[in-house]
């Protein structure tokens, strides 16, 4: 008899503001379907909060998710990065793409070479978080957005953000990513938009991305935060892509 894929080890990275607490919904249902499965919290946020540095910057963020992968020793896994968290995949995609079995993003930014997250928001925002980091932020945090923006569904789910989240430092949204394309030659690469987050920056992705050869496309009807508002359908899609990665 054929014997079944292996269950691939999943590893999920959080968006900007956010922690490995974002992923509690999604995490425990892909454990129980019997996959390893690592949710670090970047440096400088959520229970890391207390190591945040001016300094701290997008390097440090993927050097996070580097530690993780080479001290656990994946390989053959699942990558997903959500919102900022496609600045931080796009970085170990770069590095790590013969150990990465599928790619996905997650309403996330899908950054080129040379492009910071800045680059890619535009001048008018990058000059109103800086100027939020000058006024409330000792001129190198950037306070959280309100969950209102995010059209999270559940009223408890809103409060639950708008107290967990904490100040992002400003260095991880200025520095430029250098890449040598190493991403492309990952076979399995797929994008998840949330299509009821309209007013978010992630529509051009959205184009890039359905129908084009090499990518996956999905959409789900809810807000930003999709392990929150439809942690059901995104552990599915997970799920589904991790399968297909496994039996390739």
């Amino acid at each position: 008899m054929p014997t079944a894929p292996a269950k691939l080890p999943i590893l999920l990275v959080h968006g900007a503001w956010h922690g490995g607490w974002s992923w509690r919904r999604v995490a425990d249902p892909l454990r129980a379907a019997g996959h390893d499965v690592y949710t670090p919290t970047l440096t400088g946020l959520g229970e890391r909060l207390h190591l945040a540095r001016p300094e701290t910057n997008l390097t440090t963020h993927i050097n996070d998710v580097a530690g993780v992968i080479d001290y656990e020793e994946l390989d053959g896994f699942v990558l997903v990065g959500h919102s900022y968290g496609g600045m931080v995949i796009t970085g170990i995609a770069d590095k790590y793409h013969d150990r990465i079995k599928a790619l996905v993003y997650l309403d996330a930014f899908i950054p080129e070479n040379g492009q910071s997250l800045f680059s890619i928001l535009g001048p008018e925002r990058e000059a109103r978080m800086q100027a939020g980091a000058r006024e409330s932020g000792d001129g190198w945090k950037v306070k959280p957005l309100p969950s209102s923006y995010y059209r999270i569904a559940d009223p408890n789910d809103a409060a639950h953000i708008d107290r967990m989240s904490n100040p992002h430092p400003i260095h991880c949204f200025d520095e430029k990513l250098h890449l040598t394309g190493g991403s492309a030659k990952i076979r399995h690469r797929i994008y998840i938009r949330a299509i009821g987050h309209i007013d978010g920056p992630f529509e051009p992705f959205s184009k890039k991305t359905r129908n084009q050869p090499g990518w996956t496309y999905y959409e789900v009807p809810c807000g930003h935060d999709v392990m929150l508002d439809q942690p059901l359908a995104l552990t599915g899609i997970v799920l589904e892509v991790a399968a297909k990665a496994a039996a390739a």
